[in-house]
């Protein structure tokens, strides 16, 4: 007998987002203390973490070196740009990366959790799926940001 209202974890739905997670996205967010943060599924736990955070001073190609070749990962990025009115603006950017060499599980899994961590991460701008670099090249950036 099942019970409206009660979710229970499966394969394809069930990973949760960790307090840190959303905490390091706020210092990110608020307080520019990041320039960017990996999160990944930690399996065991069933649910989102930090990876890792890149320093305000790092750039998008630190960012895009610290994303692994062959696994799935979640990032965000905060994106720092100058308008062509000459005003200074920053948008957030939510990246999916899936690259095609990782498994197929770590893909589903990845695709099926990436709407739970969107909802919980507020004041993303705007969303990125990318299976190889090219994909978000730091021009894909700039042509969504403006």
């Amino acid at each position: 007998m099942a019970f409206r209202g009660l979710s229970r974890p499966n394969a394809t739905s069930g990973m949760g987002v960790a307090d840190h997670t959303k905490d390091t996205f706020l210092e990110l967010k608020r307080k520019k203390a990041h320039r960017y943060v990996i999160f990944s599924i930690d399996e065991k736990k069933r649910e989102v973490v930090v990876d890792k955070t890149g320093g305000p001073a790092e750039s998008y190609d630190d960012f895009t070196a610290s994303l692994p070749e062959n696994d799935c990962r979640y990032a965000v990025y905060d994106f720092d740009f100058v308008t062509p009115e000459n005003c200074q603006k920053s948008k957030i950017f939510f990246i999916a990366w899936s690259p095609s060499s990782s498994r197929i599980r770590a893909k589903m899994l990845y695709a099926t959790s990436k709407d739970r961590i969107r909802r919980e991460l507020d004041g993303i701008h705007y969303e990125i799926q990318a299976t190889d670099p090219t994909e978000m090249d730091l021009e894909v950036l700039r042509d969504r940001a403006h």
